[in-house]
């Protein structure tokens, strides 16, 4: 399979696209696939894992790194820079095998062509490690200056963030240092340099930054060629450095890392036989998730947009759980579990968010920083009509995010058997969500059950409703969970027949006559609109669909899947009829606003043995990265970046749903549902501690161990 990305001309409208699906990455931190000669101005950064601030009241959110990759050339005294500089040819190139970012490029000048050739990645090895090479050439003799350090002016959204910076030399190394404001954390960028020509090298320090300047004179086609080995730091780091960047050579780190890679594959990669534009996105959305996950970490999770920058404020969504830890469960258990960790190790702030609203047990932030705390305001859209903050309700309202946490690991101990979890803080995490969810039902006088009131559902759009089904469905599965797992965990009798009311007595909704379930109470009184209708009533483009006075707010226009979403997580309480009912009921009313819809709507059309109504669906996740067009703006807000919980929707999709693997009485089973195009798939997953292989042709699959 062909696993490069490649574009083959400049477009400076595509400059924060490029960023996007360009990305490299190590799970410690992520640089955006911009260029090396590329400021703030375009977006650059080194995100970091983990690391936060807040300045003043702007909103929190995770913290760039210092670039050490930096870099642009001047022939003659003029800078040859993009997007300044029109080139004569332009190629920017992901090998996304190896997580390996290339550009070519060449410009014309008065005297003749020039071209710059960089290769660059981030260590997947050693994790806190860049390495970069850098080639110059011209068909002509030149002075050549090649000005090249860590840019301390970072991108920053509602920063900044480096309150101090401290920038230096010794012993041959460079470095910039930036302190945050609010907890001062310092965050260090190191780099060498070695290159194979003589020349004249110079330092220049700014206020913030720390440049060198190489001047040589160039022969005619002759090139000229530095390497330069970064290193990323923090103050709060949990794993230490492996070897002095001055000890260390691009080709060695470049064999590590190719090596380390090769070993993600082994077990990553995915075969479509017949569909080369399906086998190459689905294996595009893999790279982004392994290059995002958090690898030798401890007590790390993966953000909203991955490690592609600030946007949703670098925060951890229930996305993590329920669309990508199915991927890791099954080919990095380890990382799963790491997830998970986190979890437990923000519980207190869960408690702490539910006991605000006058709630018991644990409420999970909607937009989870570290320790819990809860990154969302309650402003959280600027109107583009008025420019004012708009109220949402987000984050006090958006109670299934707890049942997200818990339903993702029982995904984690059916598929592990690793219940020693329980011990080491996960029984209490799910017995504080429990409680918290009893702490919301409440029951009418004349009414023999509970309810769950004033909630907002994965559909963002209709806001502070009644009984919203998934929620409520939800709420049961954290009851029954905690009940099942009382059998490994004795609790105390009381909460045990608290749990049994809770569950026995919350109301679920079922389908009505036609075999529709309601969204939520009231949902079917509401203008039944279509897609089209809604869109057309829409004036600005970047005005937000929701809240209390968005175009969809009183429609049957939804944002995402919700009751199709249940339908597929608890496919087992329900027909197959039922299920198609409601797929062909809600995707017209769906406009798929969220890059978390598309892929349940595709599993619950294979549910439903409908594989070429999943299909497109399918490829609408996998190629979330891929396309152009979507989504960049909430308001005046910006929200593009990687769609991680896309790429695991799409594996979710083609691993469960076309393939149809499925676990059985504590095994798995294979039965495919291929779109007709797939003459078959070949792959392998973890399960239970053993390494399996699935096979399929001519519509029957095996699995067998390896």
């Amino acid at each position: 399979m062909d696993f490069i990305l490649t574009e083959t001309e400049f477009n400076k409208d595509n400059i924060a696209w490029n960023g996007n699906r360009f990305l490299i990455g190590n799970g410690y931190f992520g640089i955006r696939g911009t260029l090396e000669e590329y400021t703030k101005k375009q977006m650059c950064a080194v995100n970091m894992a983990g690391i936060y601030d807040r300045v003043r009241d702007s909103w929190r959110e995770s913290v760039n790194a210092p670039n050490p990759i930096y870099t642009y050339v001047k022939v003659n005294g003029q800078a040859y820079t993009l997007p300044d500089e029109k080139p004569k040819f332009h190629q920017q190139e992901l090998d996304f095998r190896y997580g390996i970012h290339c550009r070519v490029t060449r410009w014309k000048t008065e005297h003749g062509d020039i071209t710059v050739i960089c290769e660059r990645f981030a260590s997947i090895a050693r994790q806190h490690n860049i390495a970069m090479k850098y080639t110059f050439s011209a068909d002509f003799d030149c002075e050549a200056e090649i000005i090249t350090g860590i840019d301390g002016d970072v991108w920053d959204i509602n920063g900044p963030h480096f309150v101090k910076m401290q920038m230096g030399s010794k012993d041959g190394i460079d470095y910039v240092t930036g302190i945050t404001g609010e907890k001062n954390i310092s965050v260090t960028a190191k780099e060498c340099i070695r290159t194979d020509f003589q020349a004249e090298q110079t330092n220049q320090n700014t206020d913030k930054s720390i440049f060198r300047h190489i001047r040589f004179t160039a022969k005619a086609n002759k090139e000229y060629a530095f390497e330069k080995i970064a290193e990323i730091t923090t103050s709060v780091d949990d794993f230490g450095t492996n070897g002095r960047i001055d000890e260390l050579s691009y080709r060695e780190l470049k064999d590590e890392h190719k090596a380390e890679w090769d070993k993600i594959w082994d077990i990553s990669h995915i075969h479509i036989d017949g569909d080369d534009e399906a086998e190459y996105a689905l294996n595009y959305s893999i790279y982004h998730l392994n290059c995002i996950a958090p690898r030798n970490m401890k007590g790390k999770s993966i953000p909203a947009r991955g490690l592609s920058g600030q946007v949703y404020k670098g925060a951890v969504f229930w996305d993590t759980e329920m669309f990508m830890i199915d991927y890791y469960i099954h080919t990095a258990p380890e990382v799963a579990k790491t997830l998970l960790q986190y979890r437990i190790d923000t519980l207190d702030g869960a408690r702490t968010k539910a006991k605000g609203y006058g709630l018991d047990g644990a409420y999970y932030a909607w937009e989870s920083q570290e320790g819990g705390y809860e990154g969302c305001s309650d402003y959280n859209v600027t109107d583009v009509f008025t420019n004012r903050p708009m109220r949402t309700h987000f984050r006090d309202k958006q109670y299934h995010v707890s049942a997200a946490i818990v339903y993702g690991l029982m995904k984690y101990i059916n598929a592990t058997g690793d219940y020693d979890i329980l011990n080491e803080g996960a029984m209490e995490m799910v017995i504080e969500c429990a409680k918290f969810y009893r702490s919301l039902l409440l029951k009418k006088a004349d009414k023999p059950y509970y309810e769950i009131h004033d909630a907002v559902g994965p559909d963002e759009y209709h806001e502070r409703v009644n009984n919203n089904a998934y929620t409520n469905r939800m709420a049961k599965f954290v009851f029954d969970t905690a009940l099942e797992l009382s059998d490994k965990c004795p609790i105390d009798s009381n909460l045990k027949e608290m749990l049994r009311d809770s569950s026995e007595n919350i109301l679920i909704k079922e389908p009505d006559t036609s075999g529709i379930i309601e969204q939520f109470d009231g949902y079917f009184k509401l203008e039944d609109a279509s897609l089209n209708t809604v869109r057309s009533r829409v004036i600005n483009p970047k005005e937000y669909w929701g809240g209390a006075y968005g175009v969809a707010a009183d429609t049957q226009v939804i944002k995402q899947a919700d009751v199709v979403a249940m339908l597929s997580m608890f496919k087992n309480d329900y027909t197959s009829d039922i299920m198609a009912k409601n797929l062909k009921y809600y995707e017209p009313r769906t406009e798929h606003g969220s890059s978390l819809s598309a892929c349940m709507y595709s599993l619950l059309a294979c549910y439903t043995d409908n594989p070429e109504i999943a299909y497109p669906m399918f490829m609408k996740s996998a190629k979330a990265d891929l396309t152009k067009g979507g989504k960049e703006w909430a308001g005046s807000i910006y929200i593009g970046g990687t769609h991680p919980a896309s790429a695991g929707g799409a594996w979710i999709a083609a691993v469960k749903g076309f393939a149809g693997v499925i676990e059985e009485n504590g095994q798995l089973v294979c039965r495919p549902n291929l779109p007709e195009k797939w003459n078959g798939m070949s792959f392998k997953l973890m399960y239970k501690g053993r390494l399996y292989s699935v096979e399929i042709q001519n519509g029957n699959g095996t699995i067998s161990t390896i």
